[in-house]
């Protein structure tokens, strides 16, 4: 299985997600939420 990969603010670049967690948003939509393993800022991806 491929890792999740998200854009982090504080680099300005695409990266791995680290402790990734599949979450639902309020309105229903998926997301995945989990930290950036280069600066440790929250990264969150909207969608599968």
């Amino acid at each position: 299985m491929a890792a999740k990969e998200g854009y982090c603010v504080k680099c300005k670049a695409k990266r791995e997600i680290k402790d990734a967690q599949d979450i639902v948003m309020k309105n229903g939509r998926p997301a995945t939420q989990g930290l950036c393993p280069e600066c440790g800022t929250k990264i969150f991806k909207i969608g599968k």
